[in-house]
């Protein structure tokens, strides 16, 4: 299986620090997400209703109705490679690596391209999966220009997938409103910006046949009843919305200049920072041994660190004070 942020109990073992004690900064979620209702005990009593409070919420929140919601984006993910017959599919080299698994697994050819050359390649491919803002590298993608690759896919029954896990902070350069275009598929989840990883909701945007065909790999009941409860609130709030994109927004700028004071360079979005650089990893041991846990990309070449945001004051101020001490020590070992 493709490794993930968020494994505490693995570090805990590594490193000899109980798991209660790490900050986990190893995820892009956000750390002070939607606060979640009470559910009401009928939802746990029962299979899940028709989904309609869910899609009305949804379209409203996506301003589209061409919808389908699923188990988190994650359940689309592993489904979609089974509705076409074998393709070629281009991903760049660094990008959510559950796509390239799911691909590879179900029979497809799949490569890797730097962004810079996707466009040469468009021709010999049939599915381009493309995560915008990129995950990790935070790179982002301008709609115009995924129009126009969409639009030259098409000439030969291709497909565009654009996975928008992150984009919630500025939902302006989404394209949920074009994906009743055939062969153009966008994904959104409530994983990140709304802080819902564990209720597992997201959402398929995409043509009504290639809807109807993903429901039917899927099956019936692909959203609990508890979840739904929760998405509904969450899709509905307006106000805390608005709040949150702008406190995200600050937050990320925040992260990204503390990262600066201790030289670190990084890149990225409201949710997260990308810092590419061959001590990299060193940098990741540092602060794993202070109990603060980012994501490691060993395999990138070179290596690269993705710094989640801290949540509440304290957690701030816990890592700023850990990167000092590792300025400090990266100083000694320079002397």
């Amino acid at each position: 299986m493709p490794e993930h942020g968020g494994d505490l109990s693995r570090a805990s073992m590594e490193y000899g620090i109980p798991v209660e004690h790490w900050l986990d900064l190893s995820t892009g979620i956000n750390p002070l997400g939607f606060p979640v209702p009470e559910v009401p005990a009928r939802d746990w009593l029962r299979l899940p209703g028709d989904f309609e409070a869910l899609l009305r919420a949804a379209k409203d929140y996506y301003q589209t109705n061409g919808l389908l919601s699923v188990a988190g984006t994650q359940a689309a993910i592993q489904a979609l490679p089974r509705l076409r017959s074998r393709s070629r599919v281009m991903l760049t080299e660094l990008t959510y690596n559950e796509y390239a698994h799911a691909w590879h697994r179900h029979g497809h050819a799949v490569k890797t391209v730097p962004m810079r050359e996707f466009e040469e390649h468009l021709a010999q491919t049939d599915v381009l999966v493309v995560c915008n803002p990129n995950n990790p590298t935070g790179e982002r993608f301008d709609s115009v220009q995924l129009l126009e690759w969409h639009a030259k896919l098409s000439t030969h029954d291709g497909w565009l997938i654009v996975d928008e896990a992150y984009i919630d902070a500025t939902p302006e350069a989404g394209l949920t409103m074009f994906a009743d275009r055939p062969g153009l598929i966008v994904l959104r989840s409530l994983g990140k910006f709304f802080g819902l990883a564990g209720a597992r909701v997201g959402f398929v945007f995409g043509s009504a046949d290639l809807l109807r065909a993903l429901q039917d790999e899927l099956g019936p009941w692909t959203v609990s009843g508890p979840a739904q409860f929760v998405a509904c609130a969450a899709l509905s709030d307006h106000v805390w919305q608005a709040r949150t994109r702008a406190a995200l927004i600050k937050a990320g700028q925040q992260l990204n200049a503390l990262l600066a004071r201790a030289g670190v360079a990084a890149q990225g979005t409201a949710l997260f920072q990308w810092w590419q650089d061959e001590h990299a990893g060193e940098l990741h041991r540092e602060l794993a041994r202070q109990a603060i846990l980012t994501r490691w990309f060993r395999h990138a070449e070179p290596n690269g660190i993705r710094f989640g945001l801290p949540g509440i004051e304290e957690e701030w101020q816990r890592l700023e004070q850990a990167l000092d001490r590792c300025k400090k020590l990266g100083s000694k070992r320079n002397a």
